[in-house]
């Protein structure tokens, strides 16, 4: 399951023109694994606009094209775009401007399958064109 995540990452990261070192966090898979069901992958991405890049321009493109495209993959089971307005706490602005959250089914055939789509190619490179250095960070829940 870590060397699937980490494939995605590395596709995804690759899609959208950036850097990722995965051979720190990529263990051997427990033998045992390949027997589980795969569990969802939840998946936040951080960023911040690159220079010239407005809010508006972008918040259109969001909408127009990045949230219908990948919303209409049928492994990713939600995906949203958030807005960081301000803290709740203190002075000063969050250290992010936007953050996006999915929540993909099959990370597997993401990886492989949904991210070598030309449609999924346009939209990691359009979406490189307004991201100033994006975190993609695969998050697991804490019960």
């Amino acid at each position: 399951m870590i060397r699937i995540l980490a494939t995605a990452a590395l596709a995804l990261s690759t899609a959208a023109c950036i850097s990722v070192d995965t051979t720190e966090v990529l263990p051997a898979p427990a033998p045992e694994a390949a027997t589980e069901a795969a569990a969802p992958v939840n998946l936040v991405i951080l960023y911040t606009l690159k220079d010239g890049v407005t809010p508006a321009d972008f918040e259109e493109w969001v909408v127009t094209r990045d949230h219908p495209t990948m919303r209409g993959l049928t492994r990713v089971k939600d995906f949203q775009t958030y807005r960081a307005d301000g803290l709740l706490t203190g002075e000063g602005t969050p250290s992010v401007a936007y953050i996006e959250t999915f929540a993909i089914d099959d990370m597997a055939g993401f990886g492989s399958e949904d991210m070598a789509s030309e449609a999924v190619q346009a939209i990691s490179s359009e979406f490189a064109g307004f991201a100033e250095a994006p975190q993609f960070i695969l998050v697991t829940p804490v019960d």
